[in-house]
């Protein structure tokens, strides 16, 4: 399918300074750091670049009858990989040390010429000339990051042919860069842009679906304002992004929806430039030739240098989450169901031989509720990572009236007091906090620790450590079917915080709040798992760890057992089993 195009209707290609741009940005520009570093883009050896990106060029600076710009916004959105950076690099130092603005129009045979570079314009083509005081400000998400952009400006400014044009090799720098003639380039971060006065000419925004921070959103508003203060510059930002999660109200998902509100005639055109590609919809994600046939699709120009066969592989790797990989490499905005863990890979962990000796350190996570969710016990053997449920207590079915056991998971959680030796047990305190302070005073408040899982950043960290876990092998369970099942049900929820690497942390849920798919024995799994990663790292664990080698066998081949109506037997018939 074409690309998704907005564009102003008084848009010619022939009456634009991007053709002028993209000589000159063949002309001065290598491309920068990655597996092509330093290769020009014209010449012996050059890769040049793709149609879409000189399109992409030569649509961005569109002029109007009288020589303005047409756009004061570009929005350009393609897969991972497709050399978006590495362009909103080369567009901004055409911004900042070429003719990038209009200066008439040619009556044919003038010249513009800088260093080796010289251009003669043809009858009725728009002059270029240099800005007075260009100040591009390319931003970052986090504090001490400059981006996959200002790198390739680094790199072009240092070891580029557009190193000639500094006299002074220290005015190149990794925060800041003076450009000959007055001006700057400035990599910037959401706190640090709110300090300055405001003199942007352009600026970029480079993956903007990662923009859903409340400083990030202000600081964007804030810029775009100070690109109005510079009549004379006529400044604009570029914006380039991968889709966005719905529902996280992203920049890229905000200008997303303006252009949609500008194709449908709800909205004029306010000057935005948007151009997104992405594969067709109803992609058969099992067929490997539809894949394939998808992903050159959503990369256009740039599927000729991209390993599509390898991104197939990467896609079905369970590893990998899926909506992770429809957003980043089909470039399709997805949002909804998104599946804490593969289940297959969960299945993957099923050890069905192991046994827990009688005595064995294990720690212990418990998640509770009271008649509407399920109330779960889980254990984790403390020297393998070995994990199992003690007790599973949910409603049953057509149950109208019902109210969890709690004698039942009272005498479970001394039996396992009784049949192990407990490191810790991490408790979500929420409708169980007068039981919890019984237990604790049975068995002490060091030993028994209130864990509230209705905090977001602990409970994001706890989580990605154990998804890692399970990932990485380190975790391996008995195949319960139930805790197998609030481990399919799980749904990922991304909040509103970011990572070290800039990324939206993770939390789960259940599909829908009145949902009746359960994942509070998940919770339990979770909260266990860290108080196994605390007792390590408190040096509560003695003994060597002993390495797992999982069975061949999987959850499929786990004969089902039909579960006891007594609750308490349940729990019992568990411990006994791990015993064996």
């Amino acid at each position: 399918m074409p690309a998704e195009q907005v564009r102003s209707p008084d848009h010619r290609r022939d009456r634009s300074l991007g053709w002028l741009g993209v000589r000159w940005i063949e002309h001065f520009c290598v491309h920068g750091p990655g597996d092509i570093q330093g290769t020009p883009l014209r010449g012996a050896g050059a890769i040049p670049l793709s149609t879409e990106l000189a399109a992409l060029t030569v649509d961005a600076y569109a002029l109007d009858r009288d020589g303005r710009r047409l756009y004061d916004s570009v929005f350009f959105s393609r897969p991972k990989g497709a050399d978006k950076s590495g362009h909103a690099a080369r567009i901004g130092l055409f911004e900042t040390l070429g003719p990038c603005r209009f200066g008439g129009w040619a009556r044919g045979g003038e010249v513009y010429e800088q260093m080796d570079f010289r251009h003669v314009f043809g009858p009725g083509e728009p002059l270029g000339r240099p800005l007075t005081y260009p100040f591009w400000r390319v931003m970052a998400t986090e504090e001490g990051q400059t981006g996959n952009v200002y790198d390739a400006v680094y790199y072009n400014l240092v070891e580029g042919p557009l190193r000639e044009a500094f006299a002074k090799r220290d005015d190149v720098g990794l925060t800041r860069t003076y450009l000959p003639g007055g001006g700057e380039i400035r990599p910037s971060t959401a706190s640090s842009a709110a300090k300055d006065g405001g003199k942007e000419s352009h600026t970029t925004w480079d993956e903007t679906h990662l923009y859903v921070l409340p400083e990030l959103r202000r600081m964007y508003d804030t810029v775009r304002r100070n690109l109005r203060k510079r009549l004379a510059a006529e400044g604009w930002s570029n914006e380039t992004s991968t889709m966005y999660e719905p529902g996280m109200d992203s920049i890229a998902e905000r200008t997303h929806s303006l252009a949609k509100a500008i194709r449908s005639g709800k909205a004029r055109s306010a000057r935005l430039l948007f151009d997104h590609r992405e594969a067709p919809a109803n992609v058969d994600l099992a067929d490997d030739v539809a894949l394939a046939a998808a992903l050159r699709e959503a990369y256009g120009d740039a599927a000729s240098y991209m390993d599509i066969a390898g991104l197939v592989a990467h896609i079905r790797d369970p590893r990998n989450d899926l909506q992770d990989s429809i957003r980043y490499f089909l470039n399709q905005a997805t949002a909804g169901a998104e599946r804490w863990l593969a289940v297959e890979l969960w299945d993957q962990r099923a050890d069905l031989e192991h046994r827990v000796p009688r005595r064995a350190p294990i720690t212990l996570g418990f998640d509770g509720s009271t008649t509407r969710d399920a109330t779960a016990l889980v254990a984790t053997e403390a020297l393998t990572g070995f994990q199992w449920p003690i007790g599973i207590w949910e409603r049953p079915e057509r149950a109208t009236q019902w109210e969890v056991p709690y004698e039942d998971v009272d005498a479970a959680v001394d039996a396992a007091f009784a049949s192990y030796r407990v490191l810790r047990m991490y408790c979500d305190p929420r409708w169980w906090e007068t039981r919890i302070s019984g237990w604790a005073g049975r068995y002490g408040d060091r030993v028994v620790v209130e864990w509230p899982t209705n905090r977001p950043r602990p409970m994001a960290a706890a989580l990605l450590a154990y998804r890692n876990a399970i990932v990485a092998g380190e975790q391996s369970h008995n195949g319960d079917p139930v805790l197998r099942q609030h481990v399919a049900n799980a749904v990922r929820h991304r909040e509103a915080f970011l990572d070290e690497f800039g990324n939206p942390m993770v939390t789960v849920r259940k599909e829908s709040h009145d949902s009746p798919n359960k994942i509070d024995a998940l919770m339990a799994g979770d909260l266990s798992w860290e108080a196994r990663r605390d007792a390590l790292a408190a040096g509560e664990v003695k003994g060597r760890r002993k390495p797992r080698y999982f069975s061949p066998a999987t959850l499929a081949e786990q004969p089902r057992r039909a579960p006891p109506g007594d609750e308490l037997a349940r729990a019992l018939e568990q411990l006994a089993a791990a015993l064996r």
